[in-house]
C-alpha cells in the first residue's frame, strides 16, 4: 500500500508542479490539499511504530497548505501559525531522538554558527522585503522563519547524534523546507514580476521534497 500512496504522490506532485510553472492558481488548488495527505498515508503504511508527533507535524502542514489557499494576509497569517505548529512538532521529533540517544556526538562549534547563519538568512530575507511588505507582517514573518531555522538546527543535531543515512536525508529535507519558506516570501511580497521565484514552482518543489525526505529520514532512523 505504501508504494501506491508514493506513486499517487508522484503523480499529484507532477501535476501540481506543472500548474505551478504555468502560474495557474485555480488548477494548483485542485491538487495542493492531497500532497501532504499522501505523504501522511505513505508514512502510516510504512511502519507499525508510528510517531504521533510526526503525524501531528504532517497534519498541521496539511492544514497550513489549505489555509494558505485563501486570499489576503489574514489567511497567510493563519497558514503561518499552522506551519509554525508543524515546525514545533518536527523539533519535538528531533529532540526526542537526540535526547534519548546521546548528546556527546553534537559538535557545538558547528551547531551554534549554523544557527547564526540560519537566523541571518532569515533576517536578510525579511529586511529585503521590507519596502513591499505590510509593516504588521514583518515581525511575524521573521519569527516564523526563526521557528523554521530552529527546526533545521535540531535536525542538524539529530544528524550529529545518529550519523546515519536516515538522519542525513531528514536534514536535507529540513534544508529544503527552509528554502521553500524563504522562496514563498519572495513569491508573495517581492514586486519584481520577472523573477522565476514569482511562480510557485520552486516553492512547491522544495516543499514537497522537504516534507517527504523528512518523513523518509525519520522512517529510516526508526
Amino acid at each position: 500500500m505504501k508504494f501506491l500512496f508514493l506513486g499517487l504522490l508522484a503523480i499529484a506532485t507532477v501535476i501540481h508542479l506543472i500548474d505551478s510553472w504555468n502560474d495557474d492558481s485555480k488548477k494548483r488548488k485542485r491538487t495542493k490539499p492531497f500532497l501532504l495527505i499522501l505523504i501522511l498515508l505513505y508514512y502510516i503504511f510504512s511502519t507499525d511504530h508510528h510517531s504521533w508527533v510526526l503525524i501531528c507535524a504532517l497534519l498541521t502542514s496539511w492544514l497550513g497548505d489549505v489555509l494558505l489557499m485563501g486570499k489576503g494576509n489574514k489567511w497567510f497569517v493563519f497558514g503561518g501559525i499552522s506551519f509554525m505548529l508543524s515546525h514545533f512538532s518536527f523539533i519535538a521529533v528531533y529532540a526526542i531522538n537526540v535526547f534519548t540517544n546521546s548528546l556527546s556526538g553534537i559538535i557545538w562549534w558547528i551547531v551554534i554558527p549554523a544557527a547564526i547563519v540560519y537566523f541571518t538568512i532569515a533576517l536578510f530575507i525579511v529586511r529585503s522585503l521590507k519596502p513591499t511588505t505590510p509593516k504588521s507582517m514583518l515581525v511575524p514573518m521573521y519569527i516564523y522563519l526563526l521557528c523554521n531555522s530552529m527546526m533545521n538546527v535540531f535536525s542538524l543535531m539529530q544528524l550529529m547524534t545518529f550519523r546515519t543515512p536516515g538522519a542525513l536525508i531528514a536534514y536535507i529535507g529540513a534544508v529544503l523546507f527552509f528554502i521553500s519558506d524563504c522562496t514563498l516570501y519572495l513569491v508573495r511580497y517581492h514586486k519584481n514580476e520577472n523573477l522565476i521565484f514569482k511562480r510557485h514552482f520552486t516553492v512547491m518543489l522544495t516543499y514537497v521534497l522537504g516534507e517527504l525526505l523528512i518523513t523518509q529520514g525519520i522512517l529510516m532512523i526508526g
